[in-house]
């Protein structure tokens, strides 16, 4: 989001005026990632804060956002964005795999990306919850979009044969409730379990929700 100021234009240092944009706004994200992830966290951070932990001006920070509400919005957008592209990739790599080989492939894609850093839970999980009605909303959109790869997920299937042919919107935004509670609580070290249990039982409750009744696992 464009901040109040106008940066400046033309080259310098050999590098254009959208190269520099674009680095400083990586510097500004990179160290809200280690604050607002971390200590002291979103609530606790100040633009001066920020501005420093980036190594540039306040100037310089309202030439790309207006708040820190924009940083953490922003934030919050390229961490799912992270997830998203490893779970893409692990789908695409998948190709043909029977469906229990599948889910499973794209679930420890996806649990792996998320608790990679734990400063990328918080940040999903943590601190964008309550904020601003702007980011409830946000947060809520980045959510429908978990839904909707997984009723993708399960139409394909059903397409196959190897799953029930159904609506499966409430399935699938139960099931991404589950996955984001489970995977908070194993990042907080509450969950007495590997990263590949947990992986496991996600895979397991998913079959158990696209399985047609009867139907043995395959």
């Amino acid at each position: 989001m464009a901040g109040r100021l106008r940066a400046p234009t033309g080259r310098y240092g050999g590098k254009s005026a959208a190269q520099r944009q674009a680095e400083r706004r990586r510097r500004f994200l990179d160290a809200a990632l280690q604050l607002f992830g971390d200590t002291p966290g979103y609530r606790a951070t100040t633009v001066a804060a920020l501005s420093e932990a980036a190594g540039l001006s306040t100037r310089q920070f309202y030439e790309e956002f207006r708040t820190l509400e924009d940083v953490l919005a922003a934030l919050h957008l390229q961490v799912n964005d992270w997830a998203e592209q490893a779970v893409l990739a692990a789908a695409a790599d998948a190709g043909d795999l029977p469906l229990a080989e599948r889910a499973a492939a794209i679930f420890r894609a996806y649990a792996a990306d998320v608790t990679c850093d734990p400063r990328r839970v918080r940040i999903t999980f943590v601190e964008i919850i309550g904020v601003s009605p702007r980011l409830e909303e946000q947060r809520l959109a980045r959510r429908a979009r978990w839904v909707d790869l997984i009723r993708a997920e399960a139409e394909a299937a059903a397409e196959r044969g190897e799953a029930a042919r159904r609506d499966y919107r409430l399935a699938a935004t139960a099931f991404i409730g589950g996955v984001n509670g489970l995977l908070h609580d194993y990042s907080a070290g509450w969950v007495d379990a590997t990263l590949d249990e947990v992986v496991d039982e996600l895979v397991r409750q998913l079959l158990a929700v696209l399985r047609p009744p009867g139907r043995e696992a395959g």
